[in-house]
């Protein structure tokens, strides 16, 4: 583990407490599944479950190896930070879900 990476995860753990009413400890673990969740899907295809705004659960299969996703041009959009972006195997396409609503 390196400190960058630490540092994203605290980073990552006191959004969830400010923004979602997380207490510590619940940010900290929702925090080290968002890091390990990214890892993964930087390898390959990765199932994993989130919870959708409507409040029902989702299972999707996505990556974020660069050979195995389309090339994009950039929409020219600020970048955001509570969300996480994925290419859905599945449905062939790009995915967002919000970091506070992985289910692990």
């Amino acid at each position: 583990m390196t400190r960058e990476s630490l540092k994203q995860i605290m980073f990552l753990a006191w959004q969830f407490v400010r923004k979602n009413g997380y207490t510590m400890s619940e940010a900290l673990k929702c925090a080290w599944a968002n890091i390990r969740l990214r890892t993964k899907m930087q390898q390959g295809v990765i199932r994993f479950y989130y919870r959708k705004v409507s409040g029902e659960a989702r299972e999707a299969f996505g990556t974020l190896k660069e050979s195995m996703m389309p090339q994009t041009k950039g929409t020219g959009k600020k970048a955001n930070d509570t969300l996480q972006v994925y290419y859905d195997t599945e449905r062939n396409g790009y995915r967002s879900f919000k970091k506070a609503n992985l289910l692990f």
